[in-house]
């Protein structure tokens, strides 16, 4: 209500401002100043047609004043997050605000032509930044960057239940920013009245800048964009990585699994928790110096309180419960049997402890990481978590794809390979608050498109009687095009089925996480190679350049 207020405070004083003051009065008819001597300007000596005047002084047209922005304290919002204009697209919206009120916002056509022509001012706002800070130079090369701007200040939000939620996140200030750059190169200049906190030449770190973020004291980076060649390369040795361990995995596994009766108290429970990391996929964790970080935990530094055993349940035996904070205050909650020695070691590393006690107090993620790069070079904890996704999404889709099926049946094997792995990583999301409204609009479009379908069925078999009976060319024509109706229906039908069940499986489940970062995308690029399915279905454009590596040597028989 503030902002439509402030709007129509401004128009009013706009429209005063734009209202020119009246001049005096000279030379005009019916005043008492007009041209000097006893006749008037009517009765002057008259001029040939084509010539106009012989004088003329004025002072052009009144402009409109310059835009005044708006009070820092007010701002729009999009999405529920607050978002900063520039000058040029806060005044176009202001230009809306000030008719909340005509009938005119109420037309559709009215709305739908502003907020093209808003769009296209916000785009090429965003398109000149682009140009100006979205790029480097890189050994030769024009390389995109990632995300450039600064986060503006506002109030923490965190995810889940995230202790410091609503906390005031201040502005980042140029003294605030460590600049990374080669020395021969062209140092950025700080905004006018700053300077940079340091500047840096470190060419063993791919960041571009760095700033410390004030409610977590984490490092924030400019880096370089996905699709970049640096990154690029890096994505693809992470993965091949990966794919390295399913050499070691059976040895590394079949270590563990005798190590859980080692002599050794540090050793079992080192088995233990690489057990539970390869078979969960639950992130190693490390430890947090900042007492007043969230309470979030890994694998390694569980505490008794987050574990829970049954001799039995679920009809199972040796059952685990975890419940605890992952990753961004994400609730990890599970019920999984494991093996009878994991779960007689835990009753071990349990006993006599107090709920707040670490479970493996001999154990600690470094320590972990540095057996597991003893065992193959490169490997840590993480690995395991890529290797498994992929793994996990390769034999799903070798069980759930039939190559008789229609893209729209492959796409939903697919989007369902790819929960299972979302499941595996604890990718969860809460359900949106729009949900019903869009399942409702859906399933009303799918009701339509049923009537359509079944009213094409009944013209087709209207044209194949009539052909039957003419036996024409023309009744031929008609018949071929109902059938290719009646096809075309059935595929918007069908694709239209295909978004509401993976609208209602997928709700609660974060497929995009464990796609872009722990899914090798020589897997589903060799998937629609090998089953005739357009890229373009699983990776959008900006997804495609990034995984550009991928799309070069993926062939249809590529095995992760």
């Amino acid at each position: 209500m503030r902002v439509v207020r402030l709007l129509r405070l401004r128009a009013a004083l706009t429209l005063l401002r734009e209202v020119p003051r009246r001049p005096a009065s000279r030379g005009v008819p019916g005043s008492r100043r007009t041209q000097k001597g006893s006749g008037t300007r009517w009765e002057e000596e008259k001029r040939e047609d084509r010539v106009k005047w012989r004088q003329l002084e004025h002072k052009g047209p009144y402009f409109a004043p310059p835009y005044e922005p708006l009070p820092d304290g007010v701002c729009f919002f999009y999405d529920g997050k607050p978002m900063r204009l520039s000058v040029k697209a806060e005044e176009v919206a202001t230009f809306y605000g000030r008719m909340l009120d005509h009938e005119y916002t109420t037309k559709e056509v009215f709305r739908k032509n502003f907020f093209n022509d808003w769009r296209k001012k916000l785009k090429e706002e965003a398109e000149k930044l682009q140009q100006e800070f979205g790029y480097c130079i890189l050994d030769g090369h024009r390389e995109k960057i990632g995300n450039f701007k600064t986060e503006p200040p506002g109030l923490f939000r965190g995810r889940g239940d995230h202790p410091k939620m609503g906390m005031l996140k201040r502005r980042v200030m140029p003294e605030d920013v460590v600049i990374n750059c080669s020395r021969d190169s062209k140092i950025p200049k700080p905004p006018a009245g700053h300077q940079w906190k340091e500047v840096r030449s470190d060419n063993t770190v791919t960041w571009l800048a760095a700033w410390t973020e004030s409610i977590q004291n984490s490092i924030k980076y400019v880096m370089l964009n996905p699709c970049s060649k640096l990154k690029g390369e890096k994505a693809w040795q992470k993965f091949e990585t990966a794919r390295r361990l399913r050499g070691f995995v059976d040895e590394i596994r079949s270590q563990y699994q005798a190590d859980w009766k080692s002599q050794e108290m540090k050793t079992r429970q080192r088995a233990v928790a690489l057990y539970f990391i390869d078979k969960l996929a639950l992130r190693a964790g490390n430890e947090k110096d900042d007492g007043e970080a969230a309470d979030t935990v890994g694998c390694c530094s569980l505490r008794v309180e987050h574990v829970q055993l049954h001799p039995e349940a679920d009809g199972c035996q040796h059952v685990v419960e975890f419940d605890f904070l992952g990753k961004d205050s994400i609730r990890y909650y599970n019920r999984v049997p494991v093996e009878k020695p994991v779960y007689k070691n835990l009753q071990l590393f349990m006993k006599n402890k107090d709920p707040q006690d670490d479970l493996f107090d001999r154990l600690t993620t470094t320590s972990l990481n540095k057996h597991l790069h003893e065992l193959m070079d490169g490997l840590t904890a993480k690995v395991f978590r890529t290797y498994n996704a992929s793994v996990t999404l390769q034999e799903q889709l070798r069980a759930l794809t039939r190559a008789e099926d229609s893209i729209a049946a492959k796409i939903l094997s697919y989007n369902r390979a790819n929960r299972a792995v979302a499941i595996l990583c604890n990718h969860q999301r809460a359900t949106s608050s729009t949900f019903e409204k869009s399942m409702q609009n859906l399933q009303t479009k799918i009701q339509v498109k049923k009537e359509q379908v079944a009213e094409a069925r009944a013209e087709l078999r209207k044209a194949r009687a009539e052909h039957k009976a003419q036996g024409d060319g023309k009744s031929r024509s008609v018949l071929e095009k109902k059938r290719r109706l009646l096809e075309k229906l059935q595929e918007q039908l069908a694709w239209l089925s295909v978004q509401a069940t993976d609208k209602e499986e997928n709700k609660q489940v974060a497929l995009s996480t464990s796609k872009l970062n722990y899914l090798d995308p020589r897997i589903s690029i060799a998937w629609c190679k090998r089953f005739r399915v357009p890229v373009e279905k699983i990776y959008s454009k900006t997804q495609r350049e990034r995984f550009a590596w991928a799309l070069a040597m993926a062939g249809e028989d590529f095995e992760f």
